[in-house]
């Protein structure tokens, strides 16, 4: 698996990026703390859920590689559904 398999994961985190040059110019123009500290949740969840994307990413494509078939196919699906809730 390359990295060229997640071109969602580096669309979000280049966005997030976009929008932490914007906090910082915020901070740069003497902004509301309140308004910063909301874009700065913001930009947190962006990178958190960039890395969850890339994790679940991850595991889904090792355990297809891993799962045999039958039983195993059950498991991983199950698997999926469970770790959308992490």
């Amino acid at each position: 698996m390359s990295h060229a398999d997640y071109p969602g994961i580096v669309a979000r985190l280049k966005r997030a990026e976009g929008h932490l040059r914007s906090v910082i110019a915020m901070i740069e123009e003497g902004r509301d703390c309140v308004a910063l500290s909301q874009q700065l949740h913001a930009v947190e969840s962006a990178v958190a859920n960039a890395k969850r994307e890339l994790i679940h990413h991850h595991i889904e494509h090792w355990l297809d590689d891993a799962a045999g078939g039958g039983e195993a196919r059950t498991r991983l699906a199950d698997l999926r559904a469970l770790a959308k809730y992490l």
